[in-house]
């Protein structure tokens, strides 16, 4: 089984705009793997929700109660893109970067894709770890540990 490094960058607020941008470069539309994704834009992007939406989208959140999700998603360019909605309403955006030989030129990578994802989605802050699943708070983002933290979120 081969490693992933699994990016992510913190964006205080989620906007339509956003979403959609992230969508458009990185997600694979053609084929994302999960169905749910059209949920997500209606209720995210253009904010047209049905109440199929709803339900869908509350497949995603834990059964401990929390209202955070992460949808998965095949990337353009990366085996994965996630869109995760946080306990806050923040967003954490992110992709994986595949490791089959667990490399340190792959840890260069992950660190250049936070800077370039940060300056992309003009983001505080991003991290880098192996095999990660996305933060669903600000407390586990400030907690969590990680290979790469870069920048600080309030």
């Amino acid at each position: 089984m081969s490693f992933c490094w699994d990016v992510y960058v913190w964006l205080p607020q989620h906007r339509p705009e956003i979403w959609q941008r992230f969508i458009d470069h990185y997600v694979d539309t053609e084929a994302p793997g999960d169905d749910r994704l059209a949920a997500f834009r209606r209720t995210y992007v253009t904010g047209d929700p049905t109440a199929a939406d709803t339900e869908a989208l509350a497949e995603l959140l834990p059964s401990d109660g929390g209202q955070a999700f992460t949808l998965y998603l095949h990337g353009r360019e990366h085996p994965w893109a996630m869109l995760t909605v946080t306990e806050g309403k923040a967003a954490v955006l992110g992709v994986s970067i595949d490791d089959p030989e667990e490399s340190p030129a792959v840890r260069e990578q992950a660190a250049r894709m936070i800077d370039q994802l940060r300056r992309e989605f003009d983001s505080p802050a991003g991290i880098a770890g192996v095999e990660m699943p996305p933060p669903g708070s600000a407390q586990q983002w400030r907690d969590d540990q990680v290979q790469l933290r870069m920048g600080t979120i309030d």
